[in-house]
């Protein structure tokens, strides 16, 4: 079953359904995969669990799944999200990838002072992010939150999300594993870190907790995976 295709619809999933796939993963099926009628595929919508599904009609822009039986039931996840400066195309492409592969609820990208990209291609992200989560055997895609500045990140942060900002050279207590799953967060600046007034502004939040990845100084992208890897450990 592990080398199987897994794909995520919107669709409701229950015994009988049939579900139409995209037109995009119709071309993947029948063209990339060359998947015929009959052949089994995984299905899972971020609500329903997992189900087993096969292919009844294939063509090249259209496909049809018929569900079958439950593979496995809904399960809570880990709600922890990843905020983090944007960065040049192929590094915000990493982070997607690999932060969904980590479990994160939400990708929540941000311009800083420092940031040297002003837009973030929302529909790709969420593009990387499904099929990162298809791969790595997730039940849900993560939320790919709009593009905003940190001043309003910080000033609209929900009540009861601890806040920790990977802060280099700063004297900041190592990251350790989050206690019981608690709603969590990790903030990543651009390269080249927060400016001072940036860091004053996260200083003065209660809900911000500095903290260290660690005595070497990391690439952007590199402190997200090692920052989400951290906080997990205990999970």
């Amino acid at each position: 079953m592990s080398g199987s295709i897994r794909l995520f619809v919107s669709a409701p999933l229950a015994e009988g359904v049939e579900v139409q796939a995209t037109p995009g993963q119709a071309h993947y099926l029948g063209t990339v995969m060359r998947r015929a009628t009959g052949a089994p595929v995984r299905l899972f919508n971020g609500a329903d669990g997992e189900w087993q599904a096969r292919l009844t009609v294939i063509k090249r822009d259209r496909a049809v799944l018929a569900v079958e039986t439950p593979l496995r039931a809904q399960a809570a996840e880990p709600d922890l999200w990843l905020a983090f400066a944007v960065l040049k195309r192929d590094a915000t492409d990493l982070v997607a990838q690999k932060a969904t592969e980590l479990g994160v609820s939400a990708l929540v990208p941000v311009i800083t002072e420092r940031t040297n990209a002003e837009r973030v291609n929302a529909t790709r992200i969420i593009a990387i992010a499904t099929e990162a989560a298809e791969q790595s055997e997730r039940l849900t895609v993560p939320r790919v939150a709009p593009l905003q500045r940190l001043p309003d990140l910080l000033v609209h942060w929900p009540a009861g999300r601890t806040l920790f900002a990977a802060i280099e050279r700063a004297g900041a207590a190592p990251l350790r594993p989050r206690q019981g799953g608690s709603a969590a967060a990790l903030l990543v600046g651009p390269e080249g870190g927060f400016s001072e007034r940036e860091l004053d502004a996260l200083r003065a939040r209660p809900f911000v907790v500095p903290v260290s990845l660690g005595p070497r100084i990391l690439r952007a992208e590199t402190a997200s995976i090692v920052g989400l890897a951290l906080l997990q450990a205990g999970d």
